[in-house]
């Protein structure tokens, strides 16, 4: 899992907050705003975008396939369209397997520390 839940809870987060969130350029979080409508962040009056924590569980879900899944843009969309709950109930899965690994390894270096 690459990408890192940001540390503080936030309303809104700037797209230089998100790009660090899944370690990615900026332009990539403006073409994925474009590509999938799922992401609809709010402007300011100077017009940057603020990312909201639905916006950013969005890219989870669309960074889960593209990046982890290897799913192309079209087929990424198309999963999203057809089943997304089903996609997001196997990325919350997948999250809490990562979770238990972590504990247990976790276990495991403080069991052979001892």
């Amino acid at each position: 899992m690459p990408y890192k839940k940001p540390e503080i809870k936030k309303i809104y987060h700037s797209i230089g907050e998100v790009a660090d969130i899944f370690d990615v350029n900026t332009s990539l979080i403006r073409f994925w705003e474009k590509e999938f409508d799922i992401i609809k962040p709010k402007k300011n009056a100077k017009g940057n975008r603020m990312f909201t924590e639905a916006d950013v569980n969005n890219f989870f879900i669309i960074y889960h396939l593209v990046k982890e899944r290897g799913y192309t843009l079209q087929g990424a969309k198309e999963k999203l369209r057809d089943n997304k709950d089903d996609t997001i109930n196997q990325i919350e899965m997948v999250k809490s397997l990562e979770n238990i690994k972590t504990f247990l390894l976790d276990m495991k270096k403080q069991i052979k520390e001892t």
